[in-house]
């Protein structure tokens, strides 16, 4: 009749005694001054202006309307082993936080044991037991629960759970990567195709010219410095469009790496130039762009686990209570274990404080303190450069739709100028040297402009990858969400 008033009073003076030591843990003061960044200030000049306000869609660049480039971009995402990689990354990190959680609260197992065994005659057990064979067998049932006063448990799966999350945005940032280089590439491709095109149609005419030439100095007419000079440029054309060649054939590699194509897929590739699309760069970014930027999410993250780290450290310094139980049947005859005499409990307590271990906790305390101090500086670096990434993306391209203002009326006045030389030739009133040296330099005027093209292209991409490349910031594994405190997550 006495036993339980006794257990509940070890129980709570158990309990007392743990409150008791912990107000005399000393947890050593955080002297870190590192601090999240300010969105507020997280914005490009209000002289960047492009055509619309708007942000990346998921799918970017369907918006060219290219089953070519549709393709492409199916295929390696559903082939790529740099995606591949990523992901299982993220699997790994998804298993160490279950992992984490099934490591704290209640345990329980079975447990079963046999074994044959000869006491000793000399030993400590006496006959009829000391000389003969027995079978000790035991069947429990073991319990254990963890009560995780201080949150140590709990700040250990919010880590885990920042990890995985972080992995999940760094997935995310993978998949960014690689359809913008795709899109680079593939754009590259087509105004290298393009300006060998244009080459072609300019080496026709240094054909022309130099026949032309040939003519008029085999009448006298000419000088033969003329002809060479005609020769040089005509030179220098084949020369350029090999080289052109040779950098498209290495894109093409490129471009099918990227694509995880066979060695034929690329084979079939059409032509084509891809259209000019109106620029869109949001008026505002601020914290919108945390939510835009996978790594951004990912420095986030990695910043929630160093907080998770350093309060399970902190909490290392105050005493740790268990308890734990088991409920069994033991035997030394097999025949006997079943019975009710054969019945065994156990019950206990564990209380730990730690007081002397040689600044090992202050020392993994720091370290803690420190590691989340530097992801915070290098959340705030993220911050800035994303930031300027936008910024130098659309200050470029803004300056790119300037040149190609400017570079359509050079291309105008020469497409005048030879329309204005045939007409005079038609009428007797020019020489067809004359009509040719104007399509020559139409044709130089169009190799700028796919030059220019090009470069719009490239910064577009660059542009949309800076912004987020249509990427929306979601956690996959909210946990910590539950878990953490306020103040954790604000960042």
């Amino acid at each position: 009749m006495t036993f339980k008033p006794v257990r509940h009073f070890s129980l709570t003076l158990f309990a007392g005694a743990a409150l008791l030591l912990a107000g005399c843990v000393h947890v050593p003061a955080d002297q870190g001054t590192a601090k999240g960044p300010d969105f507020a200030q997280a914005q490009h000049l209000d002289t960047i202006v492009l055509a619309r306000d708007a942000w990346p869609v998921e799918q970017w660049w369907r918006d060219y309307h290219d089953p070519q480039l549709d393709s492409l971009m199916d295929k390696a995402l559903a082939a790529s082993p740099t995606l591949a990689a990523a992901q299982a990354r993220f699997a790994v990190a998804r298993a160490v936080v279950k992992s984490e959680q099934a490591a704290g609260g209640a345990q329980v197992g079975v447990g079963a044991g046999l074994n044959r065994q000869r006491y000793s005659a000399n030993g400590l057990f006496p006959e009829p037991i000391g000389g003969s064979w027995y079978t000790d067998s035991t069947l429990q049932v073991r319990g254990s629960y963890d009560f995780d006063w201080w949150g140590r448990h709990r700040a250990q799966v919010a880590a885990a759970v920042g990890e995985a999350n972080a992995n999940a945005a760094e997935a995310a940032q993978a998949r960014q990567a690689l359809t913008a280089l795709i899109a680079q590439s593939y754009f590259r491709l087509q105004l290298l195709w393009a300006r060998d095109d244009n080459l072609a149609a300019l080496a026709k005419v240094q054909r022309g010219l130099l026949a032309d030439r040939n003519a008029r100095l085999a009448h006298g007419l000419a000088t033969v410095d003329a002809q060479r000079g005609v020769e040089l440029e005509l030179g220098r054309t084949l020369e350029q469009s090999e080289l052109l060649r040779t950098q498209a054939a290495r894109e093409c590699e490129i471009l099918r790496a990227l694509a995880a194509a066979g060695p034929d897929d690329l084979n079939n590739l059409k032509r084509q130039l891809p259209p000019a699309l109106p620029a869109a760069l949001p008026r505002t970014l601020g914290i919108a762009l945390l939510a835009r930027r996978p790594d951004l999410q990912a420095a986030r993250w990695r910043v929630e686990a160093a907080l998770g780290r350093v309060r399970a450290s902190e909490a290392a310094f105050y005493p740790d209570l268990n308890l734990a139980g088991s409920l069994g049947l033991n035997a030394i005859s097999l025949g006997k274990l079943l019975r009710g005499a054969s019945r065994t409990m156990l019950g206990g307590a564990t209380l730990e404080l730690p007081l002397f271990d040689s600044g090992r906790l202050e020392s993994s305390l720091g370290v803690a303190r420190a590691g989340r101090d530097a992801l915070l500086a290098e959340y705030n670096d993220a911050v800035l450069a994303a930031v300027r990434d936008v910024a130098a993306e659309g200050a470029t391209l803004q300056g790119i739709g300037r040149e190609i203002g400017a570079h359509g009326m050079a291309e105008q006045a020469a497409s005048r100028l030879a329309a204005s030389a045939e007409t005079r030739l038609k009428r007797g009133l020019a020489e067809r040297s004359s009509l040719l040296q104007a399509q020559l330099e139409t044709l130089r005027q169009r190799d700028g402009a796919l030059q220019l093209q090009d470069a719009r292209l490239q910064t577009e991409v660059a542009l949309v990858r800076a912004l987020g490349g249509g990427y929306r910031a979601e956690s996959l594994i909210t946990t910590a969400a539950a878990s953490a405190p306020a103040s954790t997550r604000q960042h």
